[in-house]
């Protein structure tokens, strides 16, 4: 999209409460404690019949030796390079600060459109004595008082605003593009997978576990291939998780795990497949997404030839009957076999969409039943009909049959089985039922 607005200041201002303003939905973090965001948030707004991009950033400290504030900076510089308008939110209950002015000073040498956005003005009183402070940054902007909170002042800004947007007619450039997300336990490396993967710093990556906090979505047009790819905050157990933030955060990647078409969920290859690794597994598995397995840090692994198919052959039984998506060993810190997790990706979206024409799969199947048929229960004998598959998200098949009732779990996977070995579906949840015919 052509129009982009990037929203930055200071830490606490309320840059992610105004994002979820703008875009109309609770998906950025917010908290009262300062530096919750840190990656760049992207989100599709719309007014006066113009689509635009808002990009959230988290709170920009000039000159500080911090880790995460350096890298934040990193970010911040990056969407004001994106971006086509900048809203520079500023605090009227604090007033001017000295960060405020350093800030403005990086502004100066941008020659895009400034829009000085003095936030949490909830009083008549405060948004009149207040707000007129900032005029003082010389940053040849109106001051725009709003309330991000209730909405206040939102109107006239974004009225201001619509003067520098294209006319954009794309309304949601992301619907109908496959959606990938990288699920797993904090620090698997899966930021270091994305940046791997784009070739650019779109996550900050640190040692430190839950550096990531939003689920980050990102576009990649690349090598032929097109799909929103997104980075999610680790999933660790209900009971260690005691901060609200990073609660918050587990249900922003739960949610990208139900918004998304395919899971890659990464392993990290020297601790082997844990109980919380299975619980994520299960998660996407009873969601009905398709799946694949990436066992991250290959490369800091004591191997030999057989290694590989060792670990691979005990994942899947431990997993087992989960036990049909593809593993792949690969390192995202070298970069090795990174672009195979993708290309099997995609694989696994189409095995997903994948439809069998009903002839073909009584052909198949039918004979395969009459030679062993389901096992009779109270000497009744269970006689499948026909088979059809039925247009759901994921592959799901009816079997049509005398008594559906006596059909047992154990000849249901049997079924399954048939199934993946007769027409593949590699990676993806094979639903059955079955009905009175």
């Amino acid at each position: 999209m052509s129009n982009i607005v990037a929203i930055v200041g200071r830490p606490n201002v309320g840059k992610s409460t105004l994002f979820n303003r703008l875009i109309e939905e609770r998906v950025a973090i917010t908290d009262n404690q300062s530096g919750v965001t840190r990656d760049r948030h992207y989100g599709n707004a719309f007014w006066l019949k113009k689509n635009f991009t808002v990009i959230d950033t988290g709170g920009y400290v000039v000159g500080s030796d911090d880790t995460f504030e350096e890298a934040i900076r990193r970010q911040v510089e990056l969407a004001l390079e994106e971006s086509t308008i900048i809203l520079f939110v500023v605090d009227t209950k604090m007033g001017l600060t000295e960060l405020d002015e350093e800030f403005a000073n990086v502004l100066r040498r941008s020659k895009k459109p400034v829009f000085i956005v003095a936030n949490k003005a909830e009083t008549f009183e405060r948004a009149q004595l207040v707000a007129s402070e900032f005029y003082s940054l010389g940053l040849d902007s109106e001051v725009y008082p709003i309330s991000a909170a209730d909405g206040s002042g939102t109107g006239d800004l974004l009225d201001a605003m619509s003067k520098y947007l294209a006319d954009d007619k794309v309304e949601n450039p992301n619907e109908g593009v496959p959606r990938i997300s990288i699920l797993g336990r904090p620090n698997v490396g899966k930021s270091s997978y994305l940046n791997a993967l784009l070739g650019k710093e779109r996550s900050i990556v640190t040692d430190i576990a839950g550096t990531t906090r939003d689920s980050i979505d990102t576009r990649y047009t690349l090598y032929g291939k097109d799909f929103v790819i997104t980075d999610t905050a680790g999933i660790r157990k209900k009971a260690k998780v005691n901060e609200d933030i990073e609660f918050y955060s587990v249900l922003r990647s739960i949610k990208a795990l139900d918004n998304s078409d395919v899971c890659i969920i990464l392993l990290d290859a020297t601790r082997g497949l844990e109980a919380q690794d299975i619980s994520i597994i299960a998660q996407a598995h009873n969601a009905k997404k398709g799946i694949v397995l990436m066992i991250n840090k290959w490369d800091a692994l004591e191997k030999d030839s057989k290694t590989a198919d060792t670990m691979k052959k005990e994942i899947l039984e431990r997993l087992a009957p989960m036990n049909y998506m593809p593993v792949i060993f690969a390192s995202a810190l070298e970069k090795t076999r990174i672009f195979q997790v993708i290309e099997k990706a995609m694989e696994v979206y189409e095995n997903r969409k994948t439809q069998i024409s009903t002839s073909k799969i009584n052909d198949v199947l039918l004979p395969i039943i009459e030679r062993t048929p389901p096992p009779s229960i109270k000497g009744k004998m269970v006689k499948i009909k026909y088979i059809v598959q039925i247009p759901t998200p994921s592959p799901t098949f009816v079997f049509f049959c005398n008594l559906p009732q006596y059909v047992k779990e154990s000849y249901q996977r049997f079924l399954q089985n048939q199934i993946r070995e007769n027409f593949g579906f590699e990676g993806v949840v094979i639903t059955t039922f079955f009905r009175k015919k």
